[in-house]
């Protein structure tokens, strides 16, 4: 490819990676927020939460693109542009998703630490930031990890709006070279390198998340008990 036209496919992984940014971001906020709505102790607080994560779920999120970018700006009087479209039908729509790994992972924690926390005279909200969450947050990674994946999946379906995503740019590529099988097949090697970086990092942070609360060594822990093993017996 002509260095112009390599241009064009950077410029496309920068855009999906921002998308990928700003959707994550929403839909973090909203599977906290929707997710936490849903173990209320309130019943209507339950029902309106849950009545959002199934409408959001049993949508596709296709359709959800097009609605937010065609048919809500004309009827508020917006005017939407693609990347802010984009964000918001993304990350409601897996933001939807990611309400019942934060649901599952509270109601997962053991019923003792809430009573403990009660006997403590917490309130509610304290029981949920000193108690729940931070035991809660380490068990969410492994399923927000591949609900990251999907989103960066999903930001192709952006290219619908006429988007200079990666996946619109990368076929913009194909038709001025006449070419499909080169030019896909280093779109999937961006795609894939892109989500296994994400995998990594997410791997990181359940590591020092865990770590945190004692359940995984630390680093340093390990590299001195690899030591004495290496060196001897341990005195």
């Amino acid at each position: 490819m002509t260095p112009g036209l390599w241009e064009l496919v950077i410029s496309g992984v920068w855009v999906t990676i921002q998308l990928l940014v700003f959707s994550a971001l929403l839909g973090c906020l909203v599977a906290f927020v929707v997710g936490i709505a849903r173990t209320h102790r309130l019943r209507s607080v339950r029902f309106l939460a849950g009545l959002y994560t199934e409408v959001f779920r049993g949508t596709s999120a296709l359709v959800m693109i097009f609605w937010v970018y065609f048919v809500l700006p004309p009827a508020f009087g917006w005017q939407l542009v693609p990347m802010w479209a984009g964000t918001l039908a993304l990350g409601l729509t897996y933001g939807a998703y990611g309400t019942e790994i934060v649901r599952g992972a509270l109601n997962a924690v053991d019923p003792a630490q809430r009573e403990g926390g009660i006997a403590l005279s917490f309130t509610s909200w304290q029981r949920m930031r000193l108690i729940l969450l931070p035991q809660a947050v380490p068990e969410m990674i492994p399923s927000f990890c591949n609900l990251l994946i999907e989103l960066l999946k999903g930001t192709a379906l952006v290219s619908v709006m006429g988007m200079g995503d990666l996946a619109f740019s990368g076929n913009l590529v194909r038709l001025a070279l006449q070419e499909s099988v080169e030019i896909y097949t280093y779109i999937l090697l961006i795609y894939f390198v892109i989500a296994f970086t994400l995998t990594r990092l997410m791997r990181g942070l359940e590591k020092r998340l865990k770590a945190g609360l004692g359940q995984a060594p630390k680093s340093s822990e390990v590299k001195r008990a690899q030591t004495a093993g290496v060196g001897g017996r341990v005195v």
